[in-house]
């Protein structure tokens, strides 16, 4: 009974989010049309950070309530692959042409930026893996770089995006929003965002009991479970983004999520991890993850680069059959080792 409690908890968390992802997006289109700053910059910074709050908490309560960093670490570089997976199922759900070529290239410099938090990430991994000279730092030097390096992605996000100005089309379809107030969508886009959040606590926690009386906890199907119940608002908001016709939205806020993950995600972590540097503690696992999540990303660089373009197939393409791949390979590769 108790089990299928759990079950129907699981899938009404995931139906609220779903419900309201379709807003979040909605509303923030209107902010990135009306307000002029472009659909690739608020989907990295409000769809993105709307979407990414549920890896956070989980990060910050695995340590704090379940003394478990290394749970916090996994969801985070895991979450990292199945967002990445998320741009293959989008463009396997896109029918004109290639999705990676409907973007701008400031999608390509929010992966670049992406691959540098991941790798300087992996970096932390290694350092702390080999030397524990920083290992009793409360905060690893690292993690302060990761936070600043953060904060300069989104310095230059911004930057690129003024610069390339408007992609095509995005005057036109502000026209649509004309009836609508910048004011009420930022209030929408607040509500919504709280429920995603709400929900994907009540979604994580919820499959973390499940993991739990299912014997899963510790597994590596925990890990993938705890991975996808706290993307999947990232999953639900960028296909409400493919829906209205807004790629650019749904692409930023995937990517971004990534940069968010490893840049504040992991920085607060670290912060919260109170006995030294997380990193010393963590699984070497992690850095194949890493890897693994830095040639996804540079397969959605040189996919977003190389255009005009078509699909090979009518139902597929060479970055959706190579992302998918990836990530069988990466979530086999972390079976194996972990």
């Amino acid at each position: 009974m108790e089990t299928t409690l759990l079950w129907l908890q699981l899938a009404a968390a995931a139906a609220i989010i779903l419900s309201a992802s379709w807003f979040l997006a909605k509303s923030a289109d209107v902010i990135a049309l009306k307000t002029g700053l472009g659909r690739s910059f608020v989907g990295v910074v409000l769809l993105a950070t709307a979407t990414s709050l549920p890896e956070l908490g989980t990060g910050v309560s695995s340590i704090a309530l379940l003394d478990e960093p290394d749970l916090a670490l996994g969801d985070a570089f895991g979450s990292n692959l199945f967002n990445l997976l998320i741009i293959g199922l989008l463009d396997l759900y896109w029918r004109d042409g290639p999705l990676l070529t409907k973007v701008s290239y400031t999608s390509a410099v929010v992966g670049a930026l992406g691959i540098a938090v991941v790798g300087l990430a992996a970096l932390a991994l290694l350092v702390h893996g080999a030397t524990t000279a920083m290992s009793g730092w409360h905060i690893g030097p690292l993690s302060v770089l990761l936070i600043g390096m953060f904060l300069l992605a989104m310095l230059l996000i911004y930057r690129s995006g003024q610069a390339e100005g408007p992609m095509e089309g995005e005057a036109e379809d502000g026209e649509q929003y004309t009836s609508r107030s910048l004011a009420g969508a930022f209030m929408s886009y607040l509500v919504s965002a709280a429920l995603v959040v709400g929900a994907a606590v009540w979604l994580a926690n919820s499959g973390d009991r499940i993991a739990e009386v299912m014997g899963w906890e510790a597994s590596f199907v925990g890990t993938q479970f705890l991975a996808f119940s706290t993307s999947l608002p990232e999953l639900a908001a960028s296909f409400a983004a493919i829906r209205l016709g807004a790629p650019e939205l749904a692409i930023g806020n995937i990517l971004g999520s990534n940069v968010f993950n490893m840049g504040f995600v992991l920085f607060l972590d670290d912060v919260a991890f109170a006995d030294g540097a997380i990193w010393a503690v963590a699984s070497d696992v992690h850095v194949i993850t890493a890897v693994f999540a830095m040639f996804m990303t540079a397969l959605v660089i040189t996919s977003i680069t190389l255009r005009p373009r078509g699909r090979p197939t009518r139902f597929i393409t060479y970055e959706s059959a190579g992302l998918i791949g990836l990530y069988a390979a990466a979530s086999a590769a972390v079976y194996l080792l972990a």
